[in-house]
């Protein structure tokens, strides 16, 4: 299903640095499995497409189908791994653009701090029939709290009493200010799980409900990350290829790469990409450490970017995720005139065509002395991209583990939320608005 190559890398890294890495793997593998690391308590993920609930399944499965039956517009709010999962697999297999007769359009609120943004969507909106989804842990994250006011109050002026039976919260099992909420206006709920951090929690009912909403089939999902799971859990860099991956990473790392592009050709895996990069920016990057996650969408970016990575300076290492075959393409057709110049394409189609693209690109970036590597996806539906998103965070945890960080918290995070907080008036943060606004007229 998913299928990893380092070989175009070999210039840069030699088999005999994978093998000095072995012993250094195989402890973040025993860390990892035996719950032994730091994090430990953030491991829920890792056996979560053996240990789904079954009722919780049919429980999301049956309001996605009650929202179907009732909703053109499903509004998810929430910000980070509250959304950007959801996200990535509904561009990733919907249509690019929806016709309304395929159920419900899935929007998303909460993700910024930007009036015109939900200005828009209320006028967009304004006579069609919504749903909408909360999801945050706390219910108190910035972003997603204002922007659920607004929704809130919207509701709730075209619904009146009937908002409480449109709105889903998920959210905290016990406690916080979103459950306290739910609990007080009666809305129907679904739970984040303690021990699954925010970024890996698309294959929860963080994620399953909006997916499912969509059309998508999260039962083929669910089966493609646990037919990944039984592919990478053996302690063997020679057959794990989620391990070689995270190799491939750690060595370009010490050997002095500071910047990991993840390369796509194929658009609809650009929300993918945007997952990606919140996976491992705030898995790895802490302690002054870690990659930085980057990503390009060619061949749009190579009439951009492109110079750049050819031969621009050379701190960055590629990885090319691609989708080896598709069941449905064009073919070139032929012109009477050829003004220019493409009949020695004709009757070729443009999978085939990207897939040439795909090659060339890769070896003139291995030319650029941009160590790459390949993932492949046999085709792009909900198993597949189950098993992607189940190797990478397999990757990911291995990754960090080697790095020697906790890939499951993001404490700097909080930095930029303390300083808005006192630069808006905050109560309890009165002398650090002082300090800060003397920072910014000094």
């Amino acid at each position: 299903m998913i299928t990893f190559s380092n070989i175009y890398a070999d210039s840069f890294i030699k088999s005999h640095e994978y093998e000095q890495l072995k012993p250094s793997l195989s402890i973040a593998h025993e860390q990892l499995h035996n719950q032994t690391g730091v994090g430990a308590n953030y491991l829920g993920w890792l056996d979560l497409p053996l240990d789904l609930n079954q009722d919780e399944w049919e429980q999301v499965q049956e309001k996605a189908n009650e929202i179907k039956e009732n909703a053109d517009v499903l509004i998810v709010v929430g910000i980070g791994g509250s959304y950007l999962g959801a996200k990535a697999i509904i561009s990733a297999l919907t249509p690019t653009f929806k016709r309304s007769d395929l159920g419900p359009e899935v929007v998303f609120a909460g993700q910024h701090l930007d009036g015109d943004y939900l200005n828009d969507m209320f006028e967009a909106f304004q006579d069609r029939s919504v749903y909408v989804n909360v999801i945050s842990k706390s219910g108190t994250t910035t972003e997603p709290a204002i922007a659920f006011r607004f929704i809130k109050r919207w509701m709730e002026e075209r619904y009146d009493k009937g908002a409480s039976k449109r709105i889903i919260a998920t959210t905290d099992a016990k406690k916080g200010a979103l459950r306290e909420l739910a609990e007080t206006e009666g809305y129907d709920t679904f739970i984040v799980p303690d021990d699954v951090g925010g970024r890996y929690s698309v294959l929860t009912s963080v994620g399953l409900l909006p997916i499912a909403v969509a059309g998508i089939d999260i039962l083929e999902l669910l089966r493609g990350a646990e037919q990944a799971k039984k592919q990478f859990d053996v302690n063997d860099l020679e057959q794990n290829e989620a391990y070689q991956y995270a190799a491939f990473r750690t060595l370009a790392y010490k050997k002095g790469k500071t910047i990991e592009l993840l390369a796509t050709f194929h658009p609809k895996l650009h929300e993918l990409s945007e997952w990606w990069k919140q996976l491992y920016g705030e898995s790895e990057g802490k302690d002054g450490k870690g990659l930085f996650p980057a990503s390009v969408q060619y061949t749009t970016d190579l009439h951009s970017l492109g110079q750049y990575v050819q031969e621009g300076q050379r701190t960055m290492i590629e990885t090319v995720l691609n989708i080896r075959s598709q069941t449905k393409t064009l073919h070139v057709p032929s012109d009477a005139t050829d003004l220019d110049g493409l009949n020695y394409l004709s009757g070729k189609s443009l999978h085939d065509i990207n897939q040439k693209a795909v090659q060339g690109a890769m070896l003139a970036h291995i030319d650029g002395q941009v160590p790459t590597s390949l993932i492949e996806l046999d085709t792009l539906d909900a198993k597949h991209l189950g098993a992607l998103i189940y190797f990478f965070e397999k990757a990911c945890a291995m990754s960090g583990y080697m790095l020697g960080v906790n890939p499951f918290d993001q404490p700097g995070v909080e930095s930029y939320k303390r300083n808005m907080f006192a630069l808006l008036g905050k109560p309890g943060y009165e002398l650090e608005r002082q300090t800060l606004e003397k920072r910014l007229w000094e």
